[in-house]
């Protein structure tokens, strides 16, 4: 079968070539045709949703169990009645609120929906897609279109037409390229013929939005298990191992930082990984896949499947994948990933916690770091260990000698700290080109201490904690304040240094508010003695880790 492919990206001002191309694609769902159609979601594979023959051409070429239900998508909730029974309010009132958008809602069917859509389930799912091409291909073909994900069952969903080229080319009719997906994820579907409502499978509407407007609902154990042998879905990716690449896929659930290091310590020489950005340092040898920045669940949702697709084409014989928490799209995702795993998880542990420590001179950062290592603590001089890696590694003091020259260095290799700062101190862009250079082997080096210690409290003692980035390796970030005229006292005290010098040191840094307005906590002393702070100190982290664990239990950062 020659599949045709049909353009609607970027055309503008041509009004009648845009309705030329989507006539041409309603005529193939008129017809009883397969075609390829864009959404906000994924990639769906539609026919004419009232044709059982057209619906059962969906089930041959992908491969899709007959007992998978198939989701119909419609132009607006005007067409409810049309294949709907006993729509309830809640219904539109959804309708109002989410569509078009990635919202399916399972209702009774009529007797024009056929047996060979709802896979002979007296339900139906229906959605409005947001995508400006889809409505109007529907609109044309005046017929709802059934569509699944226009992908291999069981493989990871399409989110480009190349995708679907890939996996359908010479199956299907036609293709209508309509641009990347912006979502990334299906449809939330939720069943409303059943009360409370049930959440049948997370999706593109977060259930933190879905919950706004429903009120009370149930999750369906489909949502974190597999359904057990026998039991027939309601709704499409409740029962079958989905979004599969070929390659084994291990999950790890968890905190980002304990799942990363976890998944470090598993590597094995074909070991392919899909991590947040922020760890891509720990798999440096492997193929890595970023699902994108741990806090970015919009990027994560857009990544996804691409990510798990990708491996296919590789000679990966594992994938360990890190999985977001469930909030917003977390849920979706999560799901997603966990389904291509067949459940495979790892669920580590979030014993470990990392601190970041920073203030000015005389502040009282020392006392405050002996106190964590009173609870137990493990605390990293940030200026000790780069002073390591100058020893340590060649990669660094060459990368030092490559922007300031070879005379920053002795002859026995180690590093002439007063020629260096001679060039870098009274020159912005020549400090900012050491720090970046510094920055960019330290960070690496303490995720790698801290995977050392897994399960151990940390603390990252850095003056430089934001600027370089530190701060993204911390669950929390503390700044260790104190009135100037006792960090004056106690700089002359402890240096012997005069009080002009003393004044002199502390004007050179950032003053407290730039740690207060950076940092999520402030640690103030104004204690008399060092063993008063570090008491003192003491109390605070313990209260500080107390309310870390908790909320790390209860999903909160």
């Amino acid at each position: 079968m020659e599949t045709k492919f049909i353009d609607l990206t970027n055309i503008k001002g041509q009004q009648r070539v845009v309705e030329e191309k989507v006539q041409m694609a309603a005529d193939i769902i008129c017809r009883g045709g397969l075609l390829a159609i864009p959404t906000e979601t994924v990639y769906g594979l539609g026919a004419n949703a009232l044709d059982p023959d057209a619906v059962r051409r969906i089930f041959e070429a992908k491969g899709r169990p007959q007992d998978n239900p198939l989701i119909i998508h419609v132009p607006s909730a005007q067409w409810l009645p049309r294949f709907c029974e006993d729509v309830p309010p809640l219904a539109y009132t959804l309708a109002r609120n989410f569509w078009p958008g990635p919202l399916t809602m399972i209702l009774k069917r009529k007797p024009v929906v056929p047996d060979a859509t709802t896979a002979g389930l007296d339900t139906v799912g229906v959605r409005c897609p947001a995508h400006p091409v889809t409505l109007a291909i529907i609109r044309y073909a005046g017929v709802p279109i059934a569509a699944p994900s226009a992908n291999t069952s069981g493989r990871p969903s399409c989110t480009t037409a190349a995708d679907v080229a890939e996996d359908m080319s010479g199956r299907i009719d036609g293709i209508v390229d309509g641009g990347p997906c912006t979502v990334g994820v299906e449809s939330t579907i939720v069943d409303l013929t059943v009360t409370p409502p049930r959440l049948l499978r997370p999706g593109g509407l977060p259930l933190e939005d879905l919950q706004r407007v429903l009120g009370e609902f149930e999750v369906d154990r489909a949502v974190t298990a597999p359904l057990k042998d026998g039991e027939q879905p309601k709704a499409p990716g409740m029962k079958y191992r989905h979004y599969a690449p070929k390659a084994p896929v291990t999950v790890f659930t968890g905190n980002p930082r304990r799942t990363a290091q976890a998944m470090a310590q598993q590597l094995g020489e074909g070991t392919g990984v899909i991590c947040f950005d922020e760890f891509a340092s720990l798999f440096q040898g492997h193929e890595t896949h970023l699902l994108g920045p741990a806090a970015d669940k919009e990027i994560q949702a857009q990544r996804v499947f691409d990510a798990l697709r990708t491996f296919d084409g590789s000679g990966v014989t594992e994938i360990l994948a890190q999985c977001p928490d469930n909030r917003g799209l977390g849920l979706a995702i999560g799901n997603r990933l966990k389904k291509a795993a067949g459940f495979h998880v790892v669920d580590v542990e979030d014993e470990n916690i990392v601190l970041g420590i920073t203030g000015g001179t005389g502040a009282g950062k020392t006392s405050a770091l002996r106190a964590i290592e009173d609870l137990g603590g493990l605390t990293l001089d940030c200026d000790a260990v780069y002073y390591e890696l100058l020893n340590a590694d060649p990669a660094l003091r060459s990368a030092i000698a490559g922007a300031f020259g070879a005379e920053v260095f002795e002859a026995n290799g180690t590093l002439n700290r007063k020629a260096l700062g001679e060039m870098v101190f009274g020159n912005a862009d020549r400090l900012d080109q050491l720090n970046d250079i510094v920055f960019r082997f330290l960070r690496p080096e303490l995720e790698r201490r801290i995977a050392a210690f897994p399960g151990k409290l940390c603390a990252l003692d850095a003056i430089n904690l934001f600027e370089s980035g530190i701060d993204k390796l911390c669950d929390c970030t503390v700044a260790v304040t104190s009135p100037v005229e006792l960090r004056v006292r106690r700089i002359m005290e402890r240096d012997g240094i005069d009080e002009k010098y003393a004044r002199l040191r502390i004007s050179a840094q950032q003053q407290d508010d730039y740690f207060r307005e950076k940092c999520d906590r402030e640690l103030s002393n104004t204690a008399q003695t060092p063993r008063e702070f570090r008491e003192t100190a003491r109390e605070f982290f313990a209260r500080l880790i107390e309310q870390i664990k908790e909320d790390k239990a209860n999903g909160r950062k």
